[in-house]
């Protein structure tokens, strides 16, 4: 895998709520700042260890993470790349920051896809409906 320039790795809240489940949505940027590639991965929680795998499986050791700044996300680093947490604190001013301009607007997208496509969403699936809107990493 060639190295990509940015990876912007989030999720709405570190807390999973009955009836969510949580996922991981990496975007890799250009030079320019412009997507050229997503991943959406459903995961079994926010914890170091399960990042630590995500990380390993899809990211290249020296490519630069932007995170919201969950704790977990700290696992990029030990993958040996650069991290830049932004604690963005929730509500609606976290998404007006422009770091997450493009993995918001893209998971808008693909949420609102997802709800006029599908009757129902079933968490089985999950994956399935993610890969979906991906772009090849």
């Amino acid at each position: 895998m060639m190295p990509i320039g940015a990876v912007s790795v989030g999720v709405a809240s570190g807390v999973v709520v009955q009836g969510e489940s949580p996922f991981v949505a990496a975007v890799a940027t250009n030079q320019q700042g412009h997507p050229i590639a997503m991943k959406l991965t459903k995961v079994k929680g926010f914890r170091t260890e399960e990042i630590s795998r995500w990380t390993e499986k899809h990211l290249v050791s020296d490519c630069y993470v932007v995170s919201d700044g969950l704790p977990c996300f700290r696992a990029v680093e030990d993958a040996g790349c650069e991290h830049e947490a932004i604690v963005t604190g929730g509500g609606p001013c976290s998404v007006e920051l422009e770091a997450f301009t493009w993995i918001n607007t893209m998971i808008g997208n693909v949420k609102n896809s997802i709800h006029g496509s599908y009757h129902a969403i079933n968490e089985k699936h999950l994956p399935r409906y993610l890969a979906e809107f991906c772009l090849p990493l």
